[in-house]
């Protein structure tokens, strides 16, 4: 699954990163303690809204649960959804990472039902435990985009 296009930088410790904004909102070139500076003229807008769902699998049901979040995914997508990435911790915990362009779509999104009902019941079915789901605030983005039809 891709991501949309328009890198935004790629920060290395990014931690200990400090930008100097400078006039209209754009990052100013600035040497960071790890020896290297950083350029970025004007970044798109961050996602208005992101979610991290968070699961326990029944083993045996990950490879299941991969093609049927994967083909929810995609259809998500085509209704509004600004994609997601899904992720599995080393701490047995499944995370998916969802970015929307605000609440409201959403909303109005999951109120159209599951766009695939199959795909929905085999991960509801390999789900052996839903944690709270987490509502994420961006405050700053460097995530690299993939190339689309690279994972």
């Amino acid at each position: 699954m891709s991501v949309p296009d328009g890198s935004r930088g790629v920060s290395r410790g990014a931690a200990r990163f400090a930008p100097a904004v400078g006039a209209g909102g754009t990052l100013e070139q600035t040497p960071n303690d790890l020896g290297f500076s950083m350029q970025s003229t004007s970044s798109p807008p961050l996602p208005g809204f992101v979610v991290l769902y968070r699961w326990r699998l029944h083993p045996g049901l990950e490879d299941g649960f991969v093609q049927a979040w994967s083909r929810i995914s995609e259809l998500l997508r085509a209704r509004g959804s600004l994609g997601s990435r899904l992720h599995r911790g080393a701490d047995g915990i499944w995370y998916s990472y969802a970015q929307w362009p605000d609440a409201a779509t959403r909303d109005a999104v999951f109120a159209l039902g599951s766009p695939d009902a199959s795909a929905s019941a085999r991960m509801r079915g390999a789900i052996a435990e839903s944690l709270p789901e987490i509502v994420l605030e961006p405050v700053a983005d460097y995530l690299v985009a993939s190339p689309q039809g690279e994972a």
